[in-house]
């Protein structure tokens, strides 16, 4: 399953490609700088840079600033990540910047569920801006 993640929210890009990936299906997710987070900007940002600023450097926990692993990131919060299975599907989810050359001839869906007009609110930030704002070097 190849998803493309472009103008679309990335919980809910997560929560099916975290599904899929228990079930056994391998999922790639191309485009995860033009993901979407919902919400107001300068809060979610906020909520970030907290969240990367925490703990000790050398001890963790650790946060990417690159989109591609920030978004693999946020699908692990949606696995058991601490029993043997969650680590199974997690290796199963590969995020890409852009669309690589070996995708571009196979078919790419897009979830319809996810598409940010479809949402009522109308404050987001991509997932490319935040990581920039969070001094990510991509």
């Amino acid at each position: 399953m190849i998803i493309n993640a472009e103008h679309e929210v990335v919980g809910r890009i997560a929560t099916r490609a975290a599904k899929a990936a228990l079930e056994g299906e391998k999922v790639d997710i191309v485009n995860c700088e033009k993901a979407v987070i919902t919400g107001n900007k300068k809060a979610i940002i906020q909520f970030y840079k907290d969240k990367v600023e925490k703990g000790d450097p050398l001890q963790g926990p650790y946060w990417q600033k690159r989109p591609d692993k920030f978004t693999r990131r946020i699908i692990r919060g949606m696995l058991p990540w601490k029993k043997s299975r969650g680590q199974e599907a997690f290796r199963k989810v590969m995020c890409y910047i852009g669309i690589p050359e070996e995708f571009k001839d196979k078919k790419i869906i897009s979830i319809d569920a996810a598409d940010v007009s479809k949402t009522h609110n109308l404050k987001f930030i991509t997932i490319g801006d935040l990581c920039k704002q969070l001094r990510g070097k991509w």
